[in-house]
């Protein structure tokens, strides 16, 4: 256990915390957390890059904590009619299609290491930013433009779908290499 492990915990606790604020309307409180587990995300990769304090426990805890607190922020907002439909869907989706196909490598005894493409990275901190944008916009009463709001909604959705798109193309020339192996 160390300082990135514990961070990543602590985004982990910090999510039924955050549904719950949502649901209450305790917005400013609820914007304020999720800024925090954003932040987090960022400073316990800082931190287990600058001080090489990777671990194998952090390399499953950090994606798994990023997503139940991006799922379960997009779901809550959601059934709160404060992100569309289309787009809950899509993040949602686009977990569950890692989560199986993390299960199916490894049931192929292929290596099933969450390793984040850019593409996944990207895609993190356009969720990120699409949540905080919602929640500061209901925490300080903030009248964006509708645009902004589109404009950031589509956003995300490309890069969800590129994220996903990018692992199963991944998934793909690994499994296609297994099954060229096994026929030779």
């Amino acid at each position: 256990m160390n300082v990135p492990n514990i961070i990543s915990i602590g985004r982990l606790l910090s999510v039924p915390v955050n549904v719950w604020l949502i649901l209450l309307g305790e917005w400013r409180f609820a914007f304020l957390l999720f800024s925090l587990a954003g932040l987090s995300d960022a400073v316990d990769g800082m931190i287990a890059k600058h001080f090489n304090a990777r671990t194998r426990l952090g390399l499953y805890l950090d994606p798994i904590a990023d997503k139940v607190l991006l799922v379960s922020i997009f779901v809550v907002l959601g059934i709160q009619e404060l992100l569309p439909l289309w787009l809950v869907v899509l993040v949602v989706s686009r977990d569950f299609l890692i989560v199986g196909g993390l299960l199916l490598l490894h049931m192929l005894d292929l290596t099933a290491e969450p390793r984040p493409r850019w593409s996944s990275k990207l895609n993190t901190v356009m969720q990120i930013l699409t949540a905080t944008l919602v929640l500061a916009g209901m925490a300080f009463e903030l009248e964006l433009h509708r645009a902004v709001y589109l404009a950031t909604f589509m956003l995300t959705g490309v890069t969800t779908a590129v994220s996903g798109a990018d692992y199963l193309l991944e998934w793909g020339r690994r499994i296609g290499a297994l099954d060229r192996t096994e026929q030779r």
